[in-house]
């Protein structure tokens, strides 16, 4: 998955405002207690990260 894809996704989740907001500042276990920012920061796939948010938050399963 390429970034422009997550973000994609991120905003039809969430819209574009919060999805910056839950990148930003939602602590996620799945990502080793980082955030959405941190672990794609740190070189983490994209795909690994969007598997994680759609753990956590209800994301409907056309979006994964």
């Amino acid at each position: 998955m390429r970034l422009t894809q997550f973000w994609e996704r991120m905003s039809e989740q969430f819209g574009e405002t919060y999805a910056e907001s839950v990148a930003k500042d939602y602590v996620m276990a799945e990502l080793g207690g980082r955030t959405i920012e941190q672990a794609l920061a740190d070189g983490e796939d994209a795909k690994k990260v969007w598997q994680a948010v759609c753990a956590t938050f209800d994301v409907p399963q056309h979006l994964h």
